[in-house]
């Protein structure tokens, strides 16, 4: 048997085709200007198409019947997409509006659980690419989940209203998405299976409509990562990459608030022989930065320290946390490391109780952090740092799979 024999062979290889002519294409993006031209920011513009291509027809073909949901995992220590949370789990799950269905598991340790039942995506120039756009509609947090003695929980989704732990759904919804957010290294997430209630036969094997229509969508997606980031966010999201080094004023979404966060970015370029001091007022609630690359990826968080929270920074006298963006080791316990890069962005989330902080910073010499800091800054030798980067990598892999 040979290409022509099977009644669809033609409709198969031109979307298949399609969609490697596309892939190609999206590489060319890897060498926009707003991506540094280092080797490690070029090569680092791959990594970032490689690692969502390895993801790409898992959202467009294996878990997209809305009828056989399954609950995918968006982002990890090796996925990085979106603008992503160093110290978040992000998961997704096609659904529709006709069915029921149930989400059974464990709550977990997570400061943060929240899961939000998302409706259609607007159209226009300043809704994101697939599968981000998404109007959320309902969710619910960890505090408002009714859970068991032993830590387990059922939920709902969809259908006639059963009990506490239950979100309704409209025609309109499609997805939920599932983010889970840590504060202590020991935290542990919580694991959620989902179901539809009336699943009654085997999953059906891909149609060849099915597999063109992954084809495109697929296109799409790995198009759009290229060609969205960074511009959406300098664009639409209130990143000012025309003055890096300085945050912008925060400014809440309705959006923001059924997420349960607000998020304030920071374009920052840094020389050899510079240092950035971020500077804010300690405070109430669950916050995190996360240091990230060109195109709104988080650094890697696995091996290096690239992002804080409150258990794990260090406060000076003053009530003032100073986070200091370096290239090489600075020998203070809030170090930011930018893994090589010269260019990044910055993003700083607030969550649960208490308001969102005022930040700044300053560009100052390499040379001069020293004077730059208050005397009583928390200091770490090479083996308290070895220490700290073992608690993180212990940590992180407590959070995922790996």
């Amino acid at each position: 048997m040979a290409f022509g024999d099977g009644a669809n062979d033609a409709a198969l290889a031109a979307a298949w085709n399609e969609f490697c002519d596309r892939l190609k294409a999206a590489g060319t993006h890897a060498f926009k200007d707003l991506n540094a031209t280092s080797d490690v920011q070029r090569t680092d513009a791959f990594r970032f198409l490689t690692q969502n291509l390895g993801q790409a027809f898992d959202l467009a073909l294996e878990t997209r019947d809305p009828r056989y949901p399954s609950i995918h995992a968006f982002c990890s220590p090796t996925r990085k997409l979106g603008g992503d949370c160093a110290d978040f789990t992000y998961q997704q799950a096609w659904i529709d509006g006709e069915s029921t269905y149930r989400i059974t598991g464990t709550r977990g340790t997570a400061r943060f659980f929240n899961l939000t039942v998302q409706g259609a995506r607007p159209s226009g120039p300043h809704v994101l690419h697939e599968p981000f756009g998404d109007v959320p509609q309902a969710n619910l947090f960890g505090h408002q989940l009714h859970v068991e003695s032993d830590g387990t929980f059922e939920l709902y989704i969809g259908g006639e209203q059963r009990g506490p732990n239950w979100l309704p759904t409209t025609a309109e919804s499609r997805k939920l998405f599932i983010r889970q957010g840590f504060d202590h290294w020991d935290e542990r997430p919580g694991r959620l299976l989902i179901e539809r209630i009336d699943m009654e036969s085997p999953k059906p094997m891909p149609s060849v409509a099915q597999m063109v229509d992954a084809c495109e969508w697929a296109g799409d997606f790995v198009t759009g990562l290229m060609t969205s980031w960074p511009e959406f966010p300098f664009t639409y999201g209130g990143v000012d990459g025309e003055h890096p080094n300085r945050f912008p004023a925060m400014e809440a979404s309705e959006a923001d608030s059924k997420r349960g966060r607000t998020a304030l970015n920071m374009y920052w370029e840094l020389g050899p022989d510079d240092a950035l001091i971020v500077e804010f007022d300690a405070h109430e609630g669950l916050w995190m930065v996360t240091n990230m690359g060109a195109f709104f990826t988080s650094m890697d968080f696995l091996y290096r320290p690239v992002s804080y929270t409150p258990s794990r920074t260090s406060i000076d006298s003053d009530g003032k946390i100073r986070l200091v963006l370096a290239h090489d080791d600075p020998g203070v316990h809030n170090w930011l490391d930018t893994q090589g890069f010269d260019r990044g962005n910055l993003t700083y989330r607030h969550m649960l109780e208490g308001q969102p902080a005022v930040l700044s910073a300053r560009l100052v010499a390499r040379a001069q952090l020293d004077g730059a800091l208050p005397p009583d800054t928390k200091r770490v030798n090479s083996s308290e740092r070895t220490a700290q980067l073992w608690e993180r990598f212990n940590g992180v892999r407590g959070r995922f799979p790996l």
